[in-house]
């Protein structure tokens, strides 16, 4: 089995969810910075538009959690 940087990725995503659910909002920074890094790469390395659409979703659901975190 060939591990690849999108399954740390994946993995970092996973955890992020359920750091988010069990402790709060504020986890979504996390995300944030991770799927932000992801849309950078998937620009500049892997040139795919499914990792860019997946990654400006998670950027975007991110970004509405810290929105909701603010009031």
């Amino acid at each position: 089995m060939k591990l690849e940087i999108n399954d740390f990725r994946s993995l970092i995503t996973v955890i992020n969810v359920a750091l988010i659910m069990f402790f709060g909002l504020s986890f979504a920074w996390l995300g944030l910075i991770v799927a932000g890094l992801g849309m950078v790469k998937d620009v500049t390395v892997d040139n795919k538009c499914n990792g860019l659409i997946m990654h400006s979703a998670n950027v975007m659901l991110n970004i509405y959690f810290l929105m909701m975190m603010k009031g």
